[in-house]
């Protein structure tokens, strides 16, 4: 991918009613350990994310996920609620360690009922049910043999995926295998923010190999064992990397992040290798020749019918004249250990000039479109869908119990408007899922940010929807943009 600087191009204004495409896909999106709740009912067993955010200082307030959203137990409201907002689709992910608990042998029937029965209230309201199987919760007994870093994983991650194929694969359609692998290898192992919580450059690296390779095996699984009109996709969370200024050095920083934070991933995946600039930056903490065995390229490089594209605000870097680095903006935590191995001196900068969101992520629709377009014209031949676009916000009720969010609904009019534009400039983009559907547990952060446009009141697990449900419900029955206040 190509580091551009959108901010710097003036943008053609275009009508704000202009319609999306003819079948575009319109829903929302969760994951299971952020909503689920229910952590120790029906044979689940913990994943590593119960384990971090159990370990003291791992998670803002102490908080876990063992009743996040309680959505386990209130799925059939949470559907009836997704139908009243005239969702079409809602993309979920699976616990692996729910229906398979120690990531090895059968299933448990009891963890796929779950499954099986959100799968069945969807279609009954006439939502289109879309799966994700990994969406970071690694069952602990993987990890406790080695997790990602080990080959292994990748394995026991098909055999995972033919078992959910064959237990959805005549209700479910569209699947995705891994939701953003670079926070599950570069956060989990390498600055430490994420579960499993280690703090290894290699590690995070060989994670990175090994996820690759965990898609690419369990693409082959699911094609095995799914019906042939079934789509398959992968989920990234590609950056949208800009040089701070127009320097040879910040370019080349700019090439830094966008090997070690795309390319890594969109090589060996769509193009069947990883770039030689990577292997470079990267061959003192790894070796890459022993790492990757043969037929690991073609496996990695399955195809997909989709890929899913997740964005929510730029990443700015440059190379300080004094060679120190500083990552307290590159907008994935705090830790005194970089998740960007071989890379470790790039620094990071908010965006000057653009409104914040509670993340302190900076609001920049043109960021957006500027992806979009940059991995259209590199894969033409590959359809889109932003699986992941949204904003947290300090949302709390009025004396009325309604939560007004003007900010999040001037989020989403942008970054709509950014992808009506790109497919105007023809990007084949599919569909839109906000991110996300309700408040949940924000990984490290806890409860402390609230993404949803449904309001939850943990206390209660009350539902309110926001300003914003409401509008984009209106946006899906117009399939188009209200004219912007």
């Amino acid at each position: 991918m190509t580091a551009v600087r959108p901010d710097t191009v003036p943008q053609q204004a275009s009508p704000a009613q202009a319609p999306f495409p003819t079948g575009f896909l319109w829903g929302a999106a969760t994951a299971a350990y952020q909503v689920e709740g229910a952590a120790a009912e029906r044979g689940r067993t913990p994943s590593i994310w119960d384990t971090f955010s159990h370990t003291p200082g791992k998670v803002q307030n102490g908080d876990t996920g063992d009743v996040a959203a309680d959505h386990f137990h209130r799925y059939r409201d949470d559907v009836a609620l997704m139908k009243r907002l005239g969702l079409q689709a809602y993309r979920f992910s699976v616990s692996w360690s729910r229906v398979q608990p120690t990531g090895r042998g059968p299933a448990i029937e009891r963890g796929l009922d779950f499954y099986r029965s959100l799968v069945d209230e969807l279609l009954d309201a006439g939502i289109k049910p879309v799966a994700t199987l990994y969406h970071w919760d690694l069952p602990q007994e993987l990890e406790d043999a080695g997790g990602w870093p080990e080959r292994a994983t990748a394995e026991r991650f098909a055999d995972y995926a033919a078992i959910m194929a064959r237990a959805l694969g005549d209700r479910v359609s569209m699947w995705t295998t891994l939701n953003e692998p670079w926070c599950s290898a570069f956060l989990g192992y390498g600055s430490g923010v994420h579960a499993p919580g280690r703090t290894e450059p290699a590690a995070a690296l060989r994670a990175a190999h090994h996820l690759n390779l965990a898609h690419g095996r369990a693409t082959e699984a699911l094609r095995a064992n799914l019906p042939a009109a079934a789509q398959t996709s992968v989920t990234l969370n590609l950056h949208q990397v800009r040089p701070l200024t127009d320097s040879a050095a910040d370019a080349d920083a700019a090439r830094r992040i966008d090997a070690v934070g795309n390319r890594v991933f969109t090589g060996p995946m769509l193009k069947g290798a990883y770039p030689e600039d990577l292997l470079t930056d990267t061959e003192r903490i790894v070796n890459w020749a022993e790492l990757i065995h043969e037929g690991d390229l073609a496996a990695i490089a399955a195809p997909i019918d989709v890929l899913g594209v997740n964005y929510y605000t730029p990443t700015i870097v440059s190379t300080p004249a004094d060679g120190s680095g500083d990552t307290r903006n590159d907008g994935h935590g705090s830790s005194d250990h970089s998740p960007w191995p071989g890379s470790e001196h790039v620094a990071f900068h908010l965006a000057e000039g653009k409104p914040r969101t509670a993340m302190n992520w900076s609001v920049d629709p043109n960021g957006l479109h500027a992806l979009l377009m940059d991995v259209a014209r590199e894969h033409p031949e590959l359809p889109l869908m932003v699986t992941e676009n949204g904003a947290a916000f300090d949302d709390a009720p009025d004396a009325d119990g309604r939560v007004h969010d003007p900010e999040r609904i001037a989020y989403l009019h942008g970054h709509l408007e950014a992808v009506r534009r790109a497919v105007a400039d023809g990007a084949d983009v599919r569909g839109y899922f906000l991110w996300s559907l309700m408040d949940n547990f924000e990984w490290g952060y806890g409860y402390a940010k609230r993404f949803g446009a449904v309001y939850v009141d943990y206390a209660t697990q009350r539902r309110t929807p926001k300003s914003s449900a409401h509008w984009y419900g209106d946006v899906i029955a117009r399939h188009a943009l209200p004219p912007q206040a």
